[in-house]
This record gives structure tokens, sequence and C-alpha cells, in this order.
């Protein structure tokens, strides 16, 4: 879709078939763009998808000083030498959570005021956490409806984090303090969760030469006077977007879905071991796996470390028989929509029981549904890619308003749809 274009999708019930490859992973391209960014050398990042959340780390990348060079899919990256070089004080987030909250201890490094701003949600989303930190330190931190600015930079120290906040901010420091002269800790407090995210976090960090490490269960050790070295990186295919063909499969028809790791770090791997609790075949192949319909049956899913997969899986509990309880789900509520809230206003279209707590959502599935009401994608990249398989298994076809969403993390999305046999029209 163009940019900023307002798109409407007719989803047709298809019975889809084949082989698909899996765009590289969102998460692991912020990171490596990051830290090539900060080295003070070339590096080499290949295999990299051109989201919108994506180009705006590039851009707030290229506005530090770091020099991007695209060449297809793959990035030439020369990285600042110091933080004296920033071209451009006011940063633009587009619609990235990570982005912003990736950004906002780096560019504090500039000792200088710094403004950032975004779309959408984004500025209304919670950055309590900086806020408190900042303030703590005696630094200037102020956030309005429109933007957030800064002036001076964090200074290393004993960092005291809740474990149930999103793990965004656990990462940010993590980029920071080891190029503070002096040594940190970060201590997060139980319940930890999105654990596997700061672990793809450490484990970028580690492949461009920086150290820092768990001391204990919940406490990161961050030695400081550290530097980045170059590195070239291949950005692995993502779990969170095979999700989305993976239950497509299980409801409805084998999949080979293929370019994911499968010794990969990413938390929402864990889709393979829910579609295992439900009952689904998972074959691990060379290049991927083979999903094979099945009969989904409802189970228990905790969400607490992969709260991307939350608007899919409700697809998946929408089409099992019993009931899905998918628990810890909260942090859904603060994304891009409230995603709780818009899979149940949208699911109730087909009719569908589901229900939720402030935590929790349940649903009882069915086999069969009809949607005669005309579906919303809430601004939200991956309601709009969870109705679409919803419709894709549906018995009538439906049609998605704000389909556009999608450019923020998958923007071939539909595309891939087409190519296994899914109708789809552009409207």
């Amino acid at each position: 879709f163009r940019e900023g274009s307002f798109m409407k999708v007719k989803i047709k019930p298809s019975t889809c078939s084949g082989s698909i490859t899996i765009p590289p992973s969102k998460s692991m391209a912020h990171r490596a763009i990051i830290c090539a960014s900060l080295t003070n050398g070339h590096s080499v990042i290949s295999n990299v998808d051109y989201s919108q959340d994506i180009l705006a780390t590039i851009q707030g990348m290229r506005k530090l000083g770091a020099l991007i060079k695209q060449d297809g899919h793959t990035l030439h990256i020369d990285g600042i030498c110091d933080f004296q070089h920033i071209k451009d004080t006011h940063i633009h987030c587009k619609e990235s959570g990570s982005t912003l909250r990736f950004f906002i201890p780096i560019f504090s490094l500039c000792n200088q005021p710094i403004t950032f701003s975004g779309e959408g949600r984004l500025m209304q989303r919670p950055q309590k956490v900086y806020e408190e930190i900042f303030q703590k330190q005696g630094l200037p931190f102020l956030q309005n409806n429109d933007e957030i600015c800064i002036s001076s930079s964090l200074k290393p120290d004993n960092f005291v984090l809740k474990g149930d906040i999103s793990s965004q901010f656990i990462s940010g420091l993590l980029f920071t303090l080891p190029l503070l002269k002096e040594d940190s800790t970060i201590q997060i407090l139980p319940p930890f969760e999105s654990r596997s995210y700061v672990q793809l976090t450490l484990q970028m960090l580690e492949a461009f030469g920086i150290h820092a490490y768990f001391k204990e269960e919940n406490l990161i050790y961050i030695p400081g006077n550290q530097t980045y070295k170059p590195c070239n990186y291949t950005v692995e295919g993502d779990f969170s977007q095979f999700a989305f063909f993976a239950v497509l499969a299980s409801i409805q028809n084998d999949l080979y879905i293929k370019g994911v790791n499968p010794s990969s770090r990413q938390g929402d791997k864990q889709i393979l071991t829910i579609l295992k609790d439900f009952g689904i075949q998972v074959e691990e192949k060379k290049e991927g796996y083979l999903v094979r319909k099945g009969i989904p049956k409802g189970s228990y899913i905790d969400l607490g470390n992969c709260p991307d997969l939350g608007p899919i899986l409700c697809v998946l509990g929408m089409y099992a028989q019993k009931e899905t309880h998918i628990a810890h789900a909260k942090r859904l509520r603060m994304k891009e929509s409230d995603r709780i809230l818009a899979m149940e206003e949208e699911l109730h279209k087909f009719h569908v029981d589901i229900r939720s707590g402030e935590d929790d959502i349940y649903i009882k599935g069915n086999q069969t549904y009809v949607c005669e009401k005309e579906l919303y994608g809430h601004n939200d990249h991956r309601i709009v890619m969870a109705l679409c398989i919803a419709g894709l298994c549906a018995n009538k076809e439906i049609i998605i308003d704000g389909a556009q969403a999608i450019n923020k993390s998958y923007p071939s999305f539909f595309e891939d749809i087409i190519s296994i046999q899914g109708k789809v029209e552009y409207i």
C-alpha cells in the first residue's frame, strides 16, 4: 500500500496451500541497526525488511550521525565516532514503540536538548519508567500528547525496574549503559515477563563486542567504558509473523513455513509449543516447519513472554474446540491499539463467544463463522493480519477497513497470502 493511503481489502474464504518464506525479524533488525550505528566502523546487516518501524530506526540513527546505505535487503552502516555530531535534534519515531524506547537513553548521551515525536497512539503509550529514572538522577524529562523532551545524559547507576513492564525499557538501558564510564546494574523485580526479548538484546550486544550478563537470575551486570565493534550480521526470520501462517495451517490446510531458525531465542517461538498444546502437528524441516491441519483443542496460554502473539491466538481460540484461556495479556491493552478490546469488538462481528478481564481473555470456539459487518483494523498491523486469517477460514467473505496498517511491520503480507492461494482483493 502507498504510504499514508487508507485501504480496504476483501478477504474471501480460501484453501491455502504450498510454502511461504517468513520475513526477517523486526525485533532483531532494530537491535542490529542500532548496534551497528553505535560502532566506529563499517558493518553489513543482511536480510532487512523495510517496514515503517524499521525505517523509523534507520532514520533516527542517521540523525545521530550514522551513514546508512540501503542496497536491496542489505544495509551498509558506518557508525558514529561520538555523540557530538547529531544532525537533527528532532527524532520522529513514527508509530514504533521499540524505536522510541530504545532511543531515549541512547540519545541522552548527546547531552543536549532532544525532542521525540510519533504517530498514532505512540505518545500516549506509557513512558513512566524512563520518567522516573531521569527524575531520580535529577535530569529533565518532559512528556505531553505530542512529544517527549530530554536534555541531559543518563549516569551509571543501580537501576531497579519492575519485571511486568515492557522489556523495551530494559533493552534501551542495555544499549546505553556499556558506553558510560562506570559500571551499572539492572535489578528486575519479579514477575519478569518478556525475559526472551532481553536475552535477544544481550545476544545482539555480544555479536557487536559488548558484554553484559545476568549475574543473578534477575540482576544484569553491565560493565562500563566499552566500545561497540563492527559486525556483519544476517537477520533471522520472524516467529511473530510465522505465527499467522502457522495458525492458518492448523485450522485449514498444511503449509510449509520457511525462513525461521529452529535454534532462535525469540520469545514468539513459543507458538510452536502452543500449537502442540492445541493438538496440532508441527514438523521441523531443513528450512523451517511443516504445520499440519488439525482440529485445534482449546488450551491455557501464558502470554507473559510472547505478547505479540495475542491477536492471532484469539483467532486460534475462535476455531478451537472447547475453551481457550489466554492469561497475562494486560500489556496488549497498551499497544498500537487496545488489542484485547479490538479483538473482542471485531470477533463479536463473527459472533465469537469471547470475553475478557483486565489480564485474561476467554474464548469458546466453533468451526464455522459468518461475518455480516465490515471489520476495522484499529490502526494496528497485528489486528489487521489476525482478521485476515480469521476471514480466510470463515464461511463468507469479509471486508477489513484500515488494512494499510500492515505497512508498520509486514508490507508484503497480502501479497504473501495471495502467493499461497489466498483470495485478497484491494478495494
